[in-house]
């Protein structure tokens, strides 16, 4: 099922009934940049994966040219602690695809641990199972088929795949349903294990320990409030209005307000009113 359409360079497809636990939606995009686009990407408890075939374009961690990747047109960035920025040139096409932790564990087939903080070229990749996908993609003619492969592929992965540790599976969905508001000691507590143990297991399949996931997982539910939503979290209760960056600390369970403007500083890279700002309409 595909929504929208080329205007604006958008297309929404809607994956099947049974992947719908584990993908929320397709974005396919096709978009032109005659002058260089630089945009900053905020950090998330997430997994992004463009497959393109448009315009190459730069994903750079400004930490560290090692984690950075250059001169791509698809890509894998995995959970992140820290904003990028990517920068483009072109006519840019492909398909966004935003994972779960876990989901993208089990698609990938390799561990979180070694895509934490990274953006990796869908080439190098174990497999060549994503830049075949890739190419199948790029020489398919209409969006609907493409959401369709897309489907018949990550089906097929998930299907052969096995599911993640049951501990660590209860521990994330325990952090995603709270906002990152569960004390990691309850929850190495109710998995039975030590808080070292948990964090260890945690990072291997998710790729950030589990207090960074929670720090990530409050933050992008308070970036949701000011600006829009970075998916895919559990949806926040519904607390009525948004007011300024003290209401939406107090909601979030911020110690304060110079709390919630670090996390965003260091998350998104600006302050929330900042951010707020850049994302009303002019």
């Amino acid at each position: 099922m595909t929504t929208g359409g080329p205007a604006g360079g958008i297309v929404l497809g809607l994956p099947s009934v049974a992947l719908r636990p584990y993908v929320e939606r397709y974005v396919g995009y096709r978009e032109r940049a005659d002058l260089p686009l630089v945009r900053r990407e905020a950090a998330g408890a997430f997994v992004v994966l463009i497959l393109g075939w448009g315009a190459p374009l730069d994903v750079i961690d400004p930490r560290s040219r090692q984690r950075s990747a250059y001169g791509v047109n698809s890509f894998v960035a995995g959970t992140f602690d820290r904003w990028c920025r990517t920068e483009t040139v072109g006519v840019g096409e492909g398909v966004q695809v935003l994972l779960a932790p876990l989901t993208a564990r089990r698609l990938l087939g390799l561990p979180l641990v070694e895509l934490a903080n990274r953006a990796a070229d869908v080439a190098v990749l174990p497999g060549g199972w994503l830049d075949r996908l890739r190419q199948r993609l790029a020489e398919t003619p209409a969006w609907s088929q493409r959401f369709a492969l897309l489907d018949e592929v990550f089906t097929a992965r998930l299907a052969a795949s096995a599911p993640a540790d049951p501990r660590v599976a209860w521990a994330w969905r325990r952090l995603d349903a709270s906002g990152g508001r569960v004390g990691i000691g309850l929850l190495a507590d109710d998995v039975g294990w030590s808080r070292r143990h948990l964090a260890a297991r945690f990072r291997h399949e998710v790729g950030l320990s589990p207090k960074t996931t929670a720090r990530l997982l409050r933050f992008q539910r308070a970036y949701a409030a000011l600006t829009g939503p970075l998916l895919p979290v559990s949806p926040a209760p519904d607390l009525g209005p948004v007011g300024g960056g003290a209401d939406v600390a107090a909601r979030f369970g911020y110690y304060d307000q110079s709390h919630l403007i670090r996390d965003f500083r260091e998350f998104a890279g600006d302050t929330p009113a900042a951010l707020s700002a850049g994302s009303r309409p002019r």
